[in-house]
């Protein structure tokens, strides 16, 4: 189904979806992705890329909390994007949090949620998955623990229990331990609690599932140092950053601004870039890294992969803007890399923390490639030793 078609079709819904309770107006856009028929997901180069021994067809991903029980994974793919990930899953079903528990700030774009990880439990969940997930897609499993677990012990066990049952039917396994609509749940990144809930779920790993850690905005920089010491030494796959933030900083939006729970959108775009920023260079760029948190344009994705995030996820851009965001990002992150003289998006990662002259060269260069057809093929010695991606004509340019 052609995504357009999609678009137009919340366009007209829209007005009818903003005056509903966000929850209503949450389970009926569930309802309608969930009847699009299935698509398999197409490669997208210079935005297709290998990582964590899977093959991301583009970089942007819808987040965890969209859709909990992996419900409509056929309409997440009709919209274009990478890939999903589903949950946060908790061992036993659970209601979460009591309602009203989300809060539309419009004037902000942004979004208040204690949901408190509601979901169907991990047997119902993994059971759906089996069934309807389409084929060559990339679903991350996002995992937590229950309400009731109340101390640290019953934690664990509940992250090892869901790890278990997802261990060969996920893409990758995303630990959520930042939630803040858990009582207890961000105490896990504690060093000490952070190292055996790590030993555990590394102990019982019966495939090379990828194992990723969702981690706050929150974090001071000795916090955050040592989660990226944990995550060296654990041998992470990635880091998710971020989760959404307990600070209201700049907030004016009357009565909702002062809601408990966790904000997501505009307001959260810059703790996320710097903990992006500060996480990648704690490790030298070692570990991927999943950037969320206030993308609702290219530019603002783009950033992120400067920052250091290999991939992308949204959610809150979802609600204002509706299911047009996708391609609009997509298309401009193409355009953007063009831009700046990259011939793929792995070379911009990272690339705010590389010497400041590197981007005009690019660019230069980029101006001054010749055409395809007047291009000089070079003898099969350059071409052996020019490193990806620059001919030998193009490093005399950089030069």
């Amino acid at each position: 189904m052609n995504p357009l078609l999609i678009h137009c079709g919340f366009r007209l819904l829209s007005p009818a979806l903003s005056r509903m309770n966000p929850e209503t107006a949450h389970k009926l856009t569930i309802q309608i992705l969930k009847r699009l028929p299935q698509k398999t997901p197409q490669n997208q180069n210079p935005l297709s890329q290998k990582l964590l021994n899977l093959t991301f067809p583009n970089p942007l991903g819808i987040a965890a909390g969209f859709d909990k029980n992996a419900e409509t994974l056929n309409g997440i793919f009709q919209l274009n994007f990478g890939f999903a990930e589903i949950g946060t899953i908790t061992p036993k079903p659970q209601m979460g949090n009591p309602r009203p528990r989300i809060f539309r700030l419009p004037k902000h774009q942004a979004v208040i949620n204690r949901m408190g990880f509601p979901n169907d439990g991990m047997e119902k969940i993994r059971e759906r998955l089996v069934k309807t997930q389409p084929p060559q897609s990339i679903i991350g499993v996002n995992i937590g623990a229950n309400a009731e677990s109340a101390n640290m012990e019953d934690k664990i066990a509940d992250y090892e229990k869901t790890l278990h049952a997802f261990a060969n039917h996920a893409s990758y396994i995303a630990v959520n331990v930042s939630s803040p609509n858990t009582k207890g749940l961000r105490n896990l990144q504690r060093p000490d609690n952070l190292a055996k809930l790590l030993n555990r779920l590394n102990a019982i790993r019966q495939s090379r599932v990828p194992l990723l850690l969702k981690i706050s905005p929150d974090l001071s920089d000795q916090e955050l140092q040592e989660i990226a010491r944990l995550a060296l030494e654990k041998k992470l796959d990635g880091i998710i950053a971020t989760n959404t933030t307990i600070k209201r900083e700049g907030l004016v939006d009357g009565i909702h601004a002062e809601e408990t729970g966790g904000l997501s959108g505009k307001p959260l775009a810059s703790l996320a870039n710097q903990t992006i920023r500060k996480f990648y260079q704690m490790t030298n760029g070692a570990i991927p890294i999943i950037g969320v948190g206030g993308i609702a344009s290219a530019e603002e994705a783009y950033e992120k992969i400067r920052a250091g995030a290999s991939l992308l996820q949204i959610y809150t851009a979802l609600v204002y803007d509706g299911p047009r965001i996708v391609s609009a990002i997509l298309d401009g992150l193409e355009a953007l890399l063009k831009k700046d003289g990259y011939r793929h998006i792995s070379e911009a990662i990272g690339a705010d923390h590389r010497p400041k002259g590197e981007k005009e060269r690019r660019r230069h260069a980029a101006r001054h490639l010749p055409q395809p057809n007047m291009a000089r093929k070079p003898s099969w010695r350059a071409r052996r030793i020019a490193p990806f991606p620059f001919s030998p004509h193009q490093l005399k340019i950089l030069k």
